[in-house]
């Protein structure tokens, strides 16, 4: 490939604690990720995926070695820089995180930035749960929506920004098998209509298809980087 990475990551390290508690987390980790690449991430709990994934996010600071994220250096990055990257992205989460005193497009708006017009907001915010098969639930409040409505409305938000990253962590692990792939088969559908990468966190292995590359974590090490569909190509 040709094109800049989204991320570029090399020699990251990362610690938890201080003193008689300082712990490695991850352990030198290289890797590229490229626009529009949708890139699984799996491995054993406690490998440090949600750790890395949460340092790309900037929801964290990067400590040691390089993380550039979307053209920005996160390690001894300002709180400036971490906010920048972090408007830039769109994150979804095992737990959908929706606000429950507001609807479905209320809970979309929210992700939108100030606007001139009230209305183009509104109508983005319909437009993005319509993409999402949830045009007759837009005035439901997540306390009437089955748990695959609900992670449905989150990728909304997620993606109603259009973010050249989307950052997902077991956005599957909650719904039934069924639930589970509609919801990556709408992810994956948006992403590449907006030219977006997706770097998911998965153990959920009836989604791995979905992934143009799978990258595997084990103990804070990255231990593989398969290439899947370009090799198959």
């Amino acid at each position: 490939m040709f094109q800049e990475p989204v991320i570029r990551i090399q020699n990251l390290s990362h610690y938890y604690g201080k003193g008689a508690l300082h712990k490695q987390i991850l352990f030198d980790i290289d890797l590229n990720i490229y626009p529009g690449e949708i890139v699984i991430m799996t491995g054993p709990s406690g490998s440090g995926k949600t750790t890395l994934i949460s340092l790309i996010g900037a929801l964290r600071s990067a400590q040691y070695g390089s993380l550039n994220v979307l053209g920005q250096e996160l390690v001894g990055a300002s709180q400036s820089t971490l906010v920048k990257v972090r408007r830039k992205a769109g994150y979804i989460f095992q737990a959908h995180n929706l606000l429950s005193f507001l609807t479905a497009q209320q809970n979309v708006q929210m992700a939108i930035e100030l606007q001139a017009n009230p209305r183009h907001i509104e109508r983005q915010a319909q437009n993005m749960l319509k993409a999402v098969g949830l045009e007759n639930r837009l005035h439901y409040y997540p306390d009437n929506l089955s748990g695959g409505q609900k992670q449905r409305v989150a990728i909304a938000r997620a993606l109603v920004n259009m973010p050249k990253l989307v950052l997902a962590d077991e956005p599957t692990a909650a719904l039934d098998k069924q639930s589970g792939r509609d919801v990556m088969e709408i992810m994956q559908k948006l992403a590449k209509e907006q030219s977006s990468t997706i770097l998911l966190v998965t153990h959920d292995n009836r989604i791995l298809d979905i992934a143009d590359r799978i990258v595997q974590i084990e103990d804070g090490y990255l231990v593989a980087n398969d290439p899947r569909r370009q090799s198959a190509a």
